[in-house]
């Protein structure tokens, strides 16, 4: 597996807990809190990813086709809500909770990197980058151009962006629950729909839809006609 730091990982691993690795289970918000900055703050909320997809996901999945790869799945809610929908779906995190959690769901996932060698490469319809997933890795350039060639010639990738259109923050953050127990520090970004698309044309990607639900936003890439695999 890639060397990627997991998402929440590391320290006293509230992540894991939260998704009910220890310490009782149940559910809860992290907090990512940026290195150097003890003010300001991101408010994840997990429980929202334990719970089925909601109305804003489900806006997500129309139109798209299968086969369906969710990138940081977590426990699973799209995968799942994808296959409720004809779609063949499989779900990958490296969290070993999020997937433990996803295939006691019944979920199709596997404990693998983005970056490791996936099923399918070249040939899905379509790829996800849900909840800020386009910061995995800390490195969205990275991220979108693994993405570019992991799809088919007609495939889409959905990114979940940042309210803030022009938005392009790589840094290190640590995750923190409501109880004070922290994570080791990752890499982290956080784009919105201006820089994303900025950076989707370097990867030989374009935004082809964008909308908004609530206070969440997302934009639709396709491959940029002049590019070809």
């Amino acid at each position: 597996m890639s060397s990627i730091v997991a998402f929440g990982a590391g320290g006293d691993e509230p992540y894991a807990l939260l998704l009910g690795g220890g310490g009782g289970g149940g559910g809860g918000r992290l907090a990512l809190r940026k290195v150097g900055d003890v003010v300001a703050s991101i408010q994840v909320d997990v429980d929202g990813w334990r719970a089925p997809a909601n109305a804003a996901d489900l806006t997500v999945l129309a139109g798209l086709e299968g086969p369906l790869l969710d990138v940081g799945c977590g426990p699973g809610r799209m995968v799942r809500a994808a296959e409720e929908r004809g779609l063949a779906a499989l779900g990958i995190d490296i969290s070993t909770e999020a997937a433990v959690r996803a295939a006691a769901e019944g979920t199709p996932v596997l404990r693998r990197s983005v970056f490791d060698r996936l099923p399918l490469e070249g040939s899905w319809s379509t790829v996800l980058l849900m909840d800020g997933n386009i910061g995995i890795g800390g490195d969205p350039e990275a991220l979108l151009l693994r993405c570019a060639h992991l799809i088919a010639d007609d495939g889409v990738v959905v990114v979940e962006v940042d309210a803030d259109p022009e938005l392009h923050d790589c840094a290190t953050y640590t995750a923190v629950g409501e109880d004070g127990l922290e994570s080791a520090a990752f890499p982290w970004a956080r784009v919105g729909s201006a820089a994303a698309a900025r950076v989707a044309l370097r990867c030989g990607l374009m935004v082809c839809d964008a909308w908004a639900i609530g206070d969440r936003r997302f934009v639709l890439l396709r491959r940029s006609p002049t590019v070809t695999t």
